[in-house]
């Protein structure tokens, strides 16, 4: 039986009606005509009303029911009201189904005048949240460890190694790098002032106690917010866009068990480690400069060794600890709330370190007022 060649036809009625009439087998094979002429043509006529005809249509496939589908969509998004007449059996139904849902449309971002995002109320409003959700993911994480600590608890010990590799020796690099430049910088600085005094032998105090106490343990947590607390983000980020941690959910396992304790015991354990790390090189680091000022490296590591205590040590420690669990909750934070897109994720990686860094300076100023007024 030889089929017949796909065609319509666009009809003008009266009172600004249109008919549109579909003939021949409209199925894979033929030369099915383009759908721009048939919106060129509706363009031209601007029906308010559209029937659609079906009543000489013979075989018909997936191709028949993705232009009438087109029809619909153009239909739709000039405001003309669609019929249909006469149409093969369970065309009807398809379209039904087809047509549903609305397409996507997705949201366009209205940016904010300068003055709205400077009204006190809004940025209030914005503290508040921020404050709320900081609350929510802190309680869990809480109850999380508690219930690690009584074995309870969906944690995998594997990935908390694989999180130790990656915050630990792959960081040596850039920590190397920094605490030399840094304890550099610090024995400059104090070279320029105890050379007025003839005092240059003091650098190594400086250095020392400079790097223990505060330059070592600050620059190690700044650079860790910026690497390790924006890859905890990008990753929970891409899990929650591939609905990974969704399903997580479904099976019954906490993500704060299961994908936050690991990345936040690894850098709890790591921090520590790499500030000792950095204070080694960064008063290397003043070394240098102290023998650019004629001072020997033995008269260097005596007049360093007076400035060392175990309670300089200790304060560097303790900033390491509080430290990394402030980037752990920052970098997870953020990537647990990431939206479901590319620059969402994106925007959850700058939020990390954003507030990651603000955490650390905020910790910072609130432990050396503790420690100054406990004397320490």
């Amino acid at each position: 039986m030889n089929s017949l060649r796909p065609e319509y036809k666009l009809a003008r009625e009266p009172l600004g009606s249109s008919t549109l009439s579909f003939s021949g087998d409209w199925v894979q094979g033929h030369n099915i005509s383009n759908f721009s002429a048939l919106q060129a043509e509706l363009g031209n006529n601007r029906p308010a009303h559209l029937t659609i005809d079906g009543s000489s249509v013979g075989s018909w496939d997936s191709i028949f029911m993705a232009f009438l589908l087109r029809c619909h969509d153009y239909c739709h998004t000039q405001g003309i009201v669609l019929e249909h007449q006469n149409m093969p059996p369970g065309v009807n139904k398809l379209l039904a189904v087809a047509t549903a849902v609305k397409p996507f449309e997705p949201d366009v971002e209205n940016h904010p005048s300068w003055r709205s995002a400077l009204n006190p109320r809004k940025l209030l409003g914005a503290v508040a949240l921020n404050i709320r959700e900081s609350l929510s993911f802190t309680g869990e994480v809480t109850i999380a460890l508690f219930r690690l600590i009584r074995g309870k608890a969906n944690t995998r010990f594997a990935d908390f190694w694989n999180f130790c590799f990656q915050a630990g020796p792959n960081a040596f690099g850039i920590i190397t790098l920094t605490s030399i430049l840094v304890g550099m910088i610090l024995g400059y600085l104090g070279a320029v002032q105890l050379k007025q005094f003839g005092a240059e032998i003091y650098v190594a105090n400086l250095v020392v106690i400079g790097m223990l106490r505060e330059m070592g343990v600050l620059m190690t947590a700044v650079v860790m917010a910026g690497r390790t607390g924006a890859a905890y983000a990008a990753q929970l980020g891409t899990m929650q866009t591939n609905e990974e941690i969704d399903a997580i959910t479904t099976m019954g396992i906490s993500p704060i068990e299961f994908l936050v304790l690991p990345r936040m015991l690894a850098l709890i354990v790591i921090m520590p480690l790499l500030t000792i790390y950095a204070d080694l090189l960064g008063i290397v680091g003043g070394g240098i400069v102290a023998g650019g000022l004629g001072v020997s490296p033995i008269q260097y590591m005596v007049q360093g060794e007076t400035a060392l205590s175990f309670t300089q040590i200790s304060v560097g420690l303790i900033k390491a600890l509080v430290f990394a669990v402030l980037i752990a909750v920052a970098g997870c934070r953020a990537g647990i709330n990431s939206g479901r897109s590319s620059a969402a994720v994106g925007q959850a990686a700058t939020n990390a370190v954003v507030t990651a860094i603000v955490y650390l300076i905020v910790a910072d100023a609130a432990i050396n007022i503790i420690f100054q007024h406990l004397g320490i």
